[in-house]
């Protein structure tokens, strides 16, 4: 009888044990408005740069993995993942395209870590892209839009910008937070851009800026909210046990965690808190035998910047209610008790959603070496990223150690 069919792939790995999984090698592109260069090239240029920063061979891989989106709608582009394989070389490794909207890439390094882990494949890449500005805004935020509910919300006209802003309603009165705080995560977060030569957006903002920036959706303003953006990022993963062969300063996969919660946010318990989150970091915490207060800094899904103070909050790091205070406190500064996004996030660094998860990683791998220049955070060790699929209803947890 087929062994898959007797147990979970978890089970599985309990009785054949399971290898631990090291980055060793990670590469980007610049994140922007990138009109000279379309989403093969993009794809093909942060792969290049991964394989090349692992000291590995074309010959090494035997599966790819690649996180997208809207490959089709925006590129008409399809099969992706088999156009990489081709035009860099990797034939004939196993390839797959891995679509959890905006935490598309999130999934692919998921695929990734649990391939190597198993002993199905040795040397995988991630690798995670999107072209978003070769449309129209208007058609972006439409298809963008289909992650909503198609009958109970995509039908009346919701958006993820409106779905962002009714969450900052409800929170702000909820838990009595003043309106400025929430543009203080992207005064903080376009602060840490500044240093971040990949970052979409490089220049500092001041609060009355954010604050008298153009509504998008009433609380949140122009400067809350994520850029439409271009651009990839990608891993390399092997066994642990080989890593020192190609990189003296591997970075291994502690643990993940990946949950669901309903579609349709009004039917939430409680829409102010991510449930899925919640259950996503406590499987990451127990797979890593790891806690929150073991976390240096964390990479969160800041695609509106109440969803930085919400995640802090709903993966441990603050009591509930106590996300937005500690930003205005400085502690999720880089100098700070707990620093976020010092990437920019996807505020600053920008938003090409399949990308962006694997931006985090390549974010915190750079950090635990030591190479994050003027952004870098000190005695950075353990770090955590959230990547955020839908409206909070598909979410997955890395977490990560030098």
């Amino acid at each position: 009888m087929n062994l898959w069919s007797l147990m979970e792939f978890k089970d599985y790995l309990k009785v054949m044990g399971m290898r631990d999984v090291a980055i060793i090698g990670c590469g980007m592109t610049r994140f922007g408005q990138l009109e000279d260069k379309s989403l093969t090239d993009l794809m093909m240029e942060s792969s290049l740069k991964a394989i090349s920063d692992a000291n590995a061979s074309e010959t090494d891989f035997d599966r790819v993995y690649v996180g997208n989106m809207f490959s089709g709608e925006f590129n008409n582009l399809a099969g992706i993942a088999s156009v990489l394989v081709d035009r860099i070389n990797l034939l004939p490794a196993a390839a797959d395209k891995i679509e959890n909207g905006p935490a598309s890439g999130g999934s692919a390094i998921k695929e990734g870590f649990q391939a190597v882990a198993s002993g199905v494949s040795d040397m995988v890449l991630v690798t995670g892209v999107e072209k978003m500005t070769s449309v129209p805004t208007s058609r972006t935020g439409s298809v963008i839009a289909t992650l909503t509910h198609p009958t109970a919300e995509y039908k009346y006209g919701a958006t993820l910008p409106s779905m962002g802003g009714l969450l900052a309603q409800l929170y702000l009165k909820k838990y009595n937070v003043k309106r400025e705080l929430l543009s203080l995560v992207a005064v903080k977060n376009h602060k840490n851009g500044v240093n971040n030569p990949y970052a979409h957006f490089q220049k500092e903002i001041t609060l009355e800026k954010a604050l008298t920036s153009p509504i998008i959706a009433d609380p949140l303003r122009l400067f809350d909210c994520s850029p439409i953006s271009d651009g990839a990022a990608s891993l390399v993963l092997c066994p642990a046990e080989e890593a020192k062969k190609y990189n003296d300063t591997p970075i291994l996969i502690k643990g993940f965690g990946q949950a669901t919660d309903v579609q349709i946010v009004a039917e939430r318990d409680d829409p102010t808190v991510l449930e899925a989150l919640r259950i996503a970091a406590d499987k990451a915490y127990k797979m890593a035998k790891l806690k929150p207060e073991n976390i240096d800094f964390a990479e969160l899904h800041d695609a509106f910047t109440i969803l930085e103070i919400v995640q802090s909050e709903d993966a441990g790091f603050f009591k509930k209610s106590e996300g937005a205070k500690a930003v205005e406190e400085g502690k999720t500064g880089i100098d700070g008790e707990l620093p976020i996004n010092p990437s920019g996030g996807l505020k600053a660094r920008g938003h090409p959603l399949g990308a962006t998860g694997v931006a985090q990683a390549v974010e915190i791998t750079w950090q635990l070496r030591g190479e994050a220049g003027k952004r870098q955070v000190p005695k950075a060790e353990t770090a955590l990223s959230v990547n955020f699929g839908g409206f909070g209803n598909n979410i997955l947890v890395h977490i990560f150690q030098r």
